[in-house]
């Protein structure tokens, strides 16, 4: 499936894929979306000498991460975001590759890339004019669509270091460790991404115009801020993780320490009830009527006292 886009005299408007075929680069500028997927959108790429052979292949790659590198007058960007339909999407993020030349900007997506919508609307708003208003444009849209996700991990992750000073419950772990994956996987992608976007906003071509350079610059900023504060949510989750381990460690203690002092209060009534209940002749009272009531209190008196002393020592105060 191929989507384009053109200026047409100063007018934006939607083309049909039969349209795309017919045109050439010198209708103003020219904006088009491939479906990677669609096996029908590789020859017109693979045809078009304009483009390197580097960047053709890049274009249709399956595996990428963020980067820029300048040709032959066009730059080549590849760019990760939110996608519009996670539950298809295997990577938390999906790719966007770019190749972007005077009047002319090819995008190849393999999933649904949630900045596409919005920035198809501002660019038949006559808000992209160029290709560095349609490249400065990905990259907000894709930070903006970001900045909430990641704001949300942080506040999750302090609502559950608030539950850590009680008794936390054990599900606490299990939602430590999917913010901590969560972050790792977007700070895999957003690093680099600071770094293209940083490297194509200093790039002098002559397709990009001053105000490009200050949004890609913004962009990159963002990223910067968003790749720290990643670091710092994983680090936070790697301390929280640590610290319920420590909580949970602490609990098996003390009730270790209880079973242990319970079992040793009855050590001693075990033994006397034990010596007692042997089945031999020559048991002291054994016919008395009040020889039971009397074992019983001795053993209570034996259990009281040694878990007094337990008491004094503050044995079970620890």
């Amino acid at each position: 499936m191929i989507r384009g886009f053109i200026i047409r005299n100063g007018q934006p408007q939607s083309i049909s894929e039969a349209q795309v075929e017919h045109l050439t680069s010198g209708h103003g500028f020219l904006w088009l979306h491939l479906d990677g997927r669609d096996e029908s959108s590789r020859p017109m790429i693979e045809g078009d000498t304009a483009i390197p052979p580097t960047a053709r292949s890049a274009l249709f790659a399956h595996e990428t991460r963020p980067r820029c590198s300048v040709m032959n007058g066009g730059a080549l960007i590849n760019l990760r975001g939110l996608g519009s339909t996670p539950d298809d999407d295997p990577d938390p993020l999906v790719s966007i590759r770019i190749w972007a030349e005077k009047g002319r900007v090819i995008t190849v997506s393999f999933h649904s890339i949630a900045a596409y919508e919005p920035v198809a609307a501002r660019f038949l708003d006559g808000q992209i004019l160029d290709p560095g208003d349609l490249i400065a444009a990905i990259a907000d849209e894709i930070t903006d669509s970001l900045d909430p996700d990641v704001a949300t991990l942080g506040d999750r992750l302090d609502d559950i270091e608030s539950e850590l000073d009680g008794n936390p419950p054990t599900s606490l772990r299990r939602q430590v460790s999917e913010i901590r994956s969560q972050a790792i996987s977007y700070r895999r992608f957003i690093a680099p991404q600071r770094q293209a976007l940083d490297r194509i906003s200093q790039t002098d071509l002559p397709w990009l115009e001053a105000a490009d350079h200050i949004h890609l610059r913004e962009a990159a900023d963002r990223c910067a801020r968003m790749a720290e504060e990643l670091e710092a949510v994983r680090e936070r989750a790697a301390l929280a993780h640590e610290e319920l381990t420590d909580l949970r460690a602490e609990q098996l203690d003390r009730r270790s320490l209880l079973i242990s002092i319970v079992a040793l209060i009855f050590l001693p009534v075990t033994f006397v009830t034990g010596l007692l209940g042997m089945n031999v002749k020559g048991i002291p009272y054994a016919h008395e009527p009040w020889a039971f009531w009397g074992v019983a209190a001795f053993c209570a008196l034996i259990a009281g006292t040694v878990g007094l002393w337990f008491a004094s020592t503050r044995w079970v105060n620890r």
